[in-house]
């Protein structure tokens, strides 16, 4: 591992009372500034001196693709909402029916997609066990407390009730005890992705605390980490003052015989056009890490294929895995970042037929719905009609593991529970598609 060149930058984070310095600095709108702030007395608002230098193109604002991806927009809240957000926040008398609005808006908004709280928290003696999700037979997802932050926020992330400040809708362990015990208990689980937020925000010292006993646990094979820092601050793998700390923990954890999986969230190929966030990949990968990337398709950030082609190739050029393209989940403002299935399906079609065979293992449209991961692939044409060709990718139930089914073709479905099953659905998959209580891996 080669050592990184001298830091010149220092993170610091901006969230909404830095709005006016922003807009001074780069000059936007004030209609723009005010809705950004009303939006983000719901929605979660962060950014940071690189993503507002280095990867918005401030002449194309409001509508370039980085600024939609990080910047709160009008669209995302019902338009009575925000009318009364803007009412009620221009009176200080109107604190506590403020802060009622806000939480009411925020339980409309599907803070828990897919089953994540009543079906994925894994129990141990009868107790649950605080920051763990255990969705999949051989993969369990821990959330360590220090690391529910993020970097910059993406204004379309299903994990946004992580950063709301509202402990009630927050997955966080305080440690690594309760992950090491129920390890212990479950020797099938030979995955875990530490996730978030972004465990990546944490120095490399708390970011050890909850690695290294993982090395000691046999039964675990693969160490994920879930993050987006390598698009919105690379310099945590080339300038931090620990960025070559983290480097050397993540060649301990390959060198203890685990695989070592940095998930990259790369939504744009701007993303990955700049020197730092090259030199990252290439300094992560130095240390015998893969890098898988992956993001939604979203509305108005990545919604054409010339897009997503583009961003493959960069990722395959980086010497990443293109593994992923999500279909966005039904939480917060879904409605205004969803692109319909069959479009999707389309997109995805016309960017995968541009890469080179080695870009090709890329998988979706992918919906990480309730009984598991449903890809699309494709549109059937019968006598009886349209139909689309779908297929359980991953699954609560090993049992239904890549099945293929069909659903009648709606040009307008853009989610799971859009869909009307064909008749000829079998009877297991129907059950667990339609919302049967499922088996998985917190249960079985």
């Amino acid at each position: 591992m080669t050592a990184g060149p001298t830091a010149p930058e220092r993170f610091r984070a901006y969230g909404p009372k830095h709005l006016d310095d922003i807009a001074a600095r780069f000059g936007l709108r004030e209609e723009v500034r005010e809705t950004v702030r009303r939006v983000s007395l719901v929605l979660p608002f962060r950014v940071n001196e690189y993503v507002l230098s280095r990867l918005i193109d401030w002449d194309r604002a409001p509508d370039d693709p980085m600024f939609q991806l990080t910047f709160p927009q009008r669209g995302m809240l019902a338009a009575d909402d925000e009318r009364r957000l803007a009412k009620l926040s221009a009176d200080p008398g109107d604190k506590l029916l403020l802060r009622e609005l806000v939480g009411d808006i925020r339980a409309r908004l599907n803070p828990h997609p897919s089953g994540q709280q009543q079906y994925n928290v894994p129990h141990l003696d009868g107790r649950p066990v605080p920051g763990l999700q255990h969705k999949y037979r051989e993969t369990v997802l821990y959330f360590p407390g220090q690391g529910q932050t993020c970097h910059a926020y993406c204004t379309y992330c299903f994990r946004w009730a992580q950063f709301v400040g509202d402990a009630d809708l927050r997955f966080a362990a305080p440690d690594p005890t309760g992950l090491l015990a129920y390890l212990a208990a479950r020797p099938e689980v030979s995955d875990v992705l530490v996730t978030g937020g972004d465990p990546m925000v944490m120095t490399t010292e708390r970011l050890r605390r909850h690695l290294e006993p993982l090395l000691a646990v046999e039964s675990v094979d693969t160490v994920r980490i879930g993050t987006k820092s390598v698009a919105y601050w690379p310099y945590r793998f080339t300038t931090d003052h620990d960025a070559d700390d983290v480097l050397r923990l993540f060649e301990q954890v390959v060198a203890a015989g685990k695989q070592l999986a940095v998930m990259a969230h790369f939504s744009h190929p701007r993303e990955l056009e700049t020197a730092p966030a090259r030199e990252a990949v290439r300094r992560i990968r130095a240390t015998g890490a893969v890098v898988y990337c992956q993001a939604p398709l979203i509305a108005r950030v990545n919604d054409d294929a010339a897009t997503w082609s583009a961003l493959w190739k960069a990722e395959l050029a980086a010497g990443a895995v293109p593994y992923y393209l999500f279909v966005e989940r039904d939480t917060g403002p879904h409605a205004y970042f969803q692109v319909p299935l069959a479009r999707a399906s389309e997109i995805f079609r016309a960017a995968y037929r541009t890469l080179p065979g080695l870009a090709r293992t890329v998988r979706g449209p992918v919906m990480s719905a309730t009984p598991g991961k449903v890809v699309v692939d494709g549109v059937q044409e019968t006598p009886e009609g349209s139909y689309f060709q779908l297929r359980m990718l991953q699954a609560r139930d090993p049992a239904l593991v890549g099945r293929p089914f069909r659903a009648r073709y709606c040009p307008e479905a853009a989610w799971l529970d859009d869909l009307e099953l064909a008749p000829d659905c079998p009877p297991d998959l129907a059950a667990a598609l339609r919302g049967a209580p499922p088996a998985s891996g917190a249960a079985a």
